[in-house]
């Protein structure tokens, strides 16, 4: 069966784009010059999202070289001692809505630091699957389609990286509380 799913998903993606080829040359479709007309929205639209990710990158910064995230940090540490979840992973829940690759970067960290087996290792790494880019969909993803109201987006990203926080720090602590 492993053999199978594997050779499956070696194939997928070559066969798939053989079949879009096959069926656009079928419909006579214009394959090539749809392509290159696509890639042209899509380099305009790179274009146009720049000075949005760049606005990021920037806030992103001045929040982590000013101090911010460590007086966070100290405030909300000691909610987190509250429901039993290790500190060390509050940097990670705090930069997941902001940015994905800082995120990734402090759970590399945690990980080299306590160990991939480790509750920490584990913890991080839940959160890092199941949560997501709150701020950075909203400013990049809305910003490039000219959406200026977004207050109920925010309120809802916002809940829903809660939830998987919380969600998340439940359940490993349930399965992996042995690790501690």
């Amino acid at each position: 069966m492993l053999e199978a799913v594997s050779t499956v998903s070696k194939w997928a993606i070559p066969v798939f784009l053989a079949l879009v080829l096959v069926i656009g040359t079928l419909r006579r479709v214009e394959v090539f010059e749809s392509f290159v007309a696509g890639a042209e929205q899509g380099f305009g639209l790179a274009v146009k999202i720049i000075p949005f990710l760049v606005a990021m990158i920037v806030a992103i910064s001045i929040f982590r070289a000013s101090g911010a995230m460590d007086i966070l940090v100290t405030v909300v540490s000691p909610v987190f001692n509250l429901i039993g979840a290790p500190a060390e992973v509050l940097p990670h829940a705090v930069m997941r809505p902001l940015s994905g690759g800082a995120a990734l970067g402090i759970a590399s960290e945690l990980i080299k630091e306590h160990g991939p087996d480790s509750l920490i290792g584990i913890l991080v790494s839940t959160m890092q699957g199941s949560t997501d880019t709150t701020f950075y969909i909203l400013t990049l993803y809305f910003g490039s389609v000219g959406i200026r109201k977004y207050r109920y987006a925010i309120a809802s990203g916002l809940t829903a990286d809660l939830t998987t926080l919380f969600a998340s720090i439940f359940i490993v602590t349930l399965l992996y509380a042995h690790l501690s």
